[in-house]
């Protein structure tokens, strides 16, 4: 378990504390009008993803500076003590505190270090960040959808100047492969990404730090979202914010020109369908005849002139040819794995599709979420029988727990898979 790595530098608050560039530079402020006020711009706000102006920060405590805390969600709801998941991860005052006008200057000095721009703090422990789907399809896809919601006020939504992981090293946020880190250069070229030894920095600087703006992303207090018991993922809180259908396509642009050098263009071509193979896998594999003939009924349809077809091998491709051969799908087939994640790169198009395998009666909700932001139409496949939700409506039951769900006799009825797309894309 980790332990909380803020010091309480400032006295206690009665009448507010229980209530529910390439390299960041600093310059110095003195407040001579007061402390402006932190509030939420354009109603950017979920559990667990918080969009604030104004917000301070002293000896590792946020401070939001409020005449009216009934303008904000509980503290629960926007961050959590830094410890594991479920494990005594409720806030105190030595993670955020709500703070009135007439004390604000008593607290926080009448001088700043004012940090300019946006910044994005992924206030989460290392447990979940080092993974595609965890960094990639929560924390990174629920903040874009949240931050995008801007655009209706402010006519347009600036990249981040920066993002602060305060618990994990220059090295412990990347994933095994070191994909999300190139990818997150990909997204967001010009923004720094600092860890806990800028953190510590700030922690231990004694002076105050405003920081602009300021996005909050926080797993635990996501998942306190009625929907995180419904989906159990920590985006599904996202979910209740009504964002523009294209609003990804900014983040999906950058890294395709970004890795691959162009936008490939899909429309009036033959459709690609992509079949992810996790056969060389330990895990979660198909039977050996399933795997031969789904691939023989996709390869008869690729015969038949309905498609283009390829296999591929995630873990034998370079980063650049899996986001290319993402950027052309327009139908993803794989069991139920990280590879799934790709499908952020696909076009979202009138019949882009994304098939995902699971072992008969298991249903888990990681892609399916992917898919509902993306516009990608999402099928689960138990062996012949096909499961697909439209907008309003989600299977109800959630579970693994069957240990084949994990094995390596997963079955699958590859005629029935290639019935399936063929009526998909004649729709």
């Amino acid at each position: 378990m980790l332990t909380a790595l803020s010091r309480d530098l400032s006295p206690p608050i009665t009448d507010l504390a229980e209530a529910s560039s390439s390299a960041t530079e600093f310059g110095s402020a003195t407040l001579q009008n007061g402390f402006p006020e932190t509030t939420i711009p354009g109603n950017a706000v979920v559990h667990g993803f918080t969009v604030l102006d104004n917000v301070y920060l002293r000896g590792g405590t946020f401070f939001i500076v409020t005449k009216n805390i009934s303008a904000f969600p509980e503290r629960r709801f926007i961050i959590s003590r830094p410890a594991e998941l479920g494990r005594g991860d409720e806030p105190t005052d030595k993670e955020l505190r709500f703070i009135n006008l007439d004390v604000a200057g008593g607290i926080l000095g009448a001088e700043n270090i004012p940090l300019q721009g946006t910044t994005v703090i992924v206030y989460d422990s290392p447990t979940f960040i080092r993974h595609l789907y965890h960094w990639f399809g929560e924390i990174i896809l629920g903040f874009w959808r949240v931050y995008s919601k801007l655009a209706e006020t402010e006519g347009s939504v600036p990249p981040p100047d920066r993002f602060i992981i305060p618990f994990a090293s220059s090295s412990g946020w990347r994933d095994g492969p070191n994909v999300d880190a190139i990818l997150m250069r990909a997204a967001f070229p010009d923004a720094s990404i600092e860890c806990s030894e800028l953190w510590d920095d700030l922690r231990a600087i004694d002076r105050t730090i405003k920081f602009d703006r300021l996005v909050i992303i926080n797993r635990a207090a996501a998942h306190r979202h009625r929907l995180g018991n419904v989906w159990h993922k920590m985006i599904a809180s996202t979910m209740a914010l009504t964002v523009a259908d294209d609003f990804w396509l900014p983040i999906r642009e950058s890294i395709v020109r970004s890795l691959v050098g162009r936008i490939p263009v899909v429309t009036g071509q033959v459709p690609l369908v992509t079949y992810v193979s996790r056969q060389r896998g330990r895990r979660r594999r198909l039977l050996d005849d399933d795997h031969d003939n789904l691939v023989a009924a996709l390869t008869e349809l690729c015969d038949e002139g309905i498609c283009d077809f390829r296999v591929v091998e995630l873990e034998t491709m370079s980063l650049r040819q899996q986001v290319d051969t993402m950027a052309r799908t327009t139908v993803m087939i794989g069991v139920h794995g990280n590879g799934l994640t790709h499908e952020l790169w696909m076009p979202r198009t009138p019949k882009s599709t994304v098939i995902e395998i699971f072992y008969p009666e298991c249903y888990l909700f990681d892609y399916e979420m992917l898919a509902r932001n993306m516009g990608h139409k999402h099928y689960a496949v138990w062996n012949d029988t096909f499961l697909t939700y439209p907008k309003g409506e989600w299977h109800q039951k959630f579970g693994a727990d069957d240990p084949e769900f994990q094995g390596v006799k997963i079955p699958v009825h590859g005629p029935s898979v290639a019935r399936l797309i063929k009526e998909r894309l004649r729709e």
